[in-house]
């Protein structure tokens, strides 16, 4: 990895040294614009539509619409006179339960290295939060942009989170939440109960990107004349009629998943006995009989 960002934590009167690196990567099969016919690369210009000519990247600003039309051009002289109180500084605002920062506010992740002589202040930082079971509230300011982020600790690493401003989070204002729905208890129940039964620890790794794997199984076929055999859409049924029907078949089914998915218990239990298999005796005539071995 390659640092973006050379800082320093800013802790009471402590700073600690620290590279700043991004802590996750897209893994989407990437694609470019080309013309169908040869192949050929698709280029943009940059095009001025007032005097109707291309324009150099050197000749290029930025502009602030206002409501009338009119555009106000900054430079990037106008952007260096803005003061950034945190520029090269990860303050430390407060010290906060996890639980009280929404997720929703949460934008990118980034890892802190220690400068070799930040070392020191840094494992001690890191081991105190820790062992507080809190998360550091810090301001900083990347790419000319001044944000709140999180500050924890994840396996041994101090991870920077920053986060949206309060007024960035759409409000959620839909219409159903104005309406009286009626919910039957036992609908409730048997949702709670659908619910139970689908309860299992998280593993991220038992999972993959489907649609990632057959994009890049299709461009294999290409790169070797293969012919593409198209995959089989699942089928997409219409809301039940019956919600208490289709609770009642979803655990049914979450239960049948579960019994299948779940290690036998012993090797007793995996192999059929000598006289007529797991489930009881062999009576004459090759029938089996109820009685449990």
């Amino acid at each position: 990895m390659r640092s973006i960002w050379k800082g320093t934590v800013s802790f009471g009167l402590i700073t600690i040294p620290v590279r700043l690196f991004t802590a996750t990567e897209r893994r989407d099969v990437t694609f470019h614009l080309v013309h169908g016919e040869d192949g050929g690369r698709i280029r943009f210009r940059r095009f001025c539509q007032a005097c109707e000519e291309e324009v150099p990247f050197a000749d290029v600003a930025k502009g602030y619409e206002l409501p009338g039309g009119d555009m106000v051009v900054l430079d990037g002289d106008d952007f260096e006179d803005l003061p950034l109180s945190t520029s090269r500084r990860i303050e430390v605002l407060q010290f906060s339960p996890a639980d009280q920062i929404d997720p929703v506010l949460l934008d990118r992740a980034y890892y802190l290295e220690p400068d070799p002589v930040g070392v020191k202040p840094y494992v001690l930082l890191r081991d105190a939060l820790e062992r507080s079971g809190l998360v550091a509230v810090v301001k900083v300011a990347l790419r000319q942009r001044e944000s709140l982020a999180a500050l924890r600790v994840r396996e041994g690493v101090f991870l920077l989170e920053t986060m949206l401003w309060p007024d960035e989070v759409r409000p959620a204002d839909f219409a159903f939440l104005e309406e009286g729905v009626d919910v039957r208890p036992q609908e409730v129940r048997m949702t709670e109960s659908l619910i139970e039964t689908m309860v299992a620890d998280f593993d991220p790794s038992a999972y993959r990107d489907g649609y990632r794997e057959a994009v890049q199984e299709v461009i294999e076929a290409k790169i070797a004349g293969r012919e593409i055999v198209p995959a089989e859409a699942p089928v997409e049924e219409g809301p039940p009629a019956d919600l208490m029907a289709a609770l009642r078949a979803s655990v049914e089914a979450a239960k049948k998943e579960r019994r299948g998915a779940a290690p036998a218990k012993g090797k007793a239990a995996a192999e059929p006995s000598k006289k007529g298999g797991a489930g009881g005796e062999e009576a004459p005539g090759g029938r089996r009989t109820g009685r449990p071995a």
